[in-house]
C-alpha cells in the first residue's frame, strides 16, 4: 500500500481528513487517535468537531488537519484528501468536502436517520455510484462484520483507523502508541486486533 500513502511535501503542506458518522460509533475517539498519531510523527495537528446530537444517533463530523504548521483546523469544501465515513449516508452528507480524486473509505452500514425515517425521502440505494461522481478512489469496508468477529462492535472506530492507516504515512508503531494513550488499558489488546483487522482488510 506504500504507493497509496498520502505524504506531506512541498506540493502538499497539509493533509486534510474528514471523519463522519453517527453518535455512538466512536468518531470522536478515532479523531483523537489520528491527531495524536500525527503529533507523534512530528507534525502540527489540529481538529474541529461538531457533535451536538452525538449522544442521540445524530450526525457527527470531525475535521483533522496536520502538517509542518497548521493555523486552522477547518477544512474548506472540496479540499479534503480523505473522507472516512463510519456509515454510508454520512459519506454522502460530506462528499462535497472531498477534493476531486480524493479517497473515500466507507463502512458498509446503514443507520437510517429520523429525518429519513419520518419523511418520504428514501435512503440512497447506491452510495458508491454517487461517490464515483467525485472520485474513483473508493473503499467499502465490512467494519461491523469484522467488529462482530472480534466480539465487540465498539471497536468499529479502531477498525476504521486501521483501514485509514493504509493511506497515511505514519508507522504502525505510532498508530498503536496513539491508541495506547486514548483507549482504556483493559481494551488495548482488543483495539490492537481491531486495528490490524482494518489494516489487513482486502481492498
Amino acid at each position: 500500500m506504500e504507493n497509496n500513502k498520502i505524504k506531506i511535501s512541498q506540493n502538499l503542506p497539509a493533509v486534510n481528513v474528514i471523519m463522519s458518522g453517527v453518535g455512538g460509533q466512536g468518531v470522536l475517539v478515532a479523531s483523537d487517535v489520528l491527531v495524536m498519531g500525527a503529533m507523534f510523527a512530528g507534525f502540527d495537528s489540529k481538529k474541529s468537531e461538531v457533535h451536538g446530537m452525538a449522544q442521540r444517533g445524530g450526525s457527527v463530523i470531525s475535521q483533522i488537519r496536520y502538517g509542518a504548521k497548521i493555523h486552522s483546523p477547518l477544512i474548506e469544501p472540496g479540499t479534503a484528501d480523505i473522507l472516512l465515513a463510519f456509515e454510508k449516508l454520512e459519506a454522502l452528507r460530506y462528499l462535497d468536502m472531498l477534493k476531486p480524486g480524493g479517497v473515500v473509505v466507507i463502512n458498509n452500514q446503514q443507520i437510517t436517520p429520523l429525518s429519513v425515517f419520518f419523511s418520504k425521502i428514501p435512503y440512497p440505494e447506491d452510495v458508491v455510484s454517487i461517490c464515483k461522481r467525485k472520485t474513483e478512489n473508493i473503499v467499502m469496508i465490512e467494519g461491523i462484520q469484522m467488529a462482530d468477529n472480534l466480539g465487540n462492535d465498539r471497536v468499529l472506530n479502531t477498525i476504521m483507523l486501521g483501514a485509514l492507516s493504509n493511506f497515511l504515512e505514519f508507522s504502525d508503531e505510532l498508530w498503536l502508541k496513539a491508541l495506547e494513550k486514548r483507549v482504556p488499558p483493559k481494551t488495548l489488546e482488543l483495539n490492537r486486533k481491531a486495528f490490524e483487522a482494518g489494516k489487513n482488510f482486502t481492498f
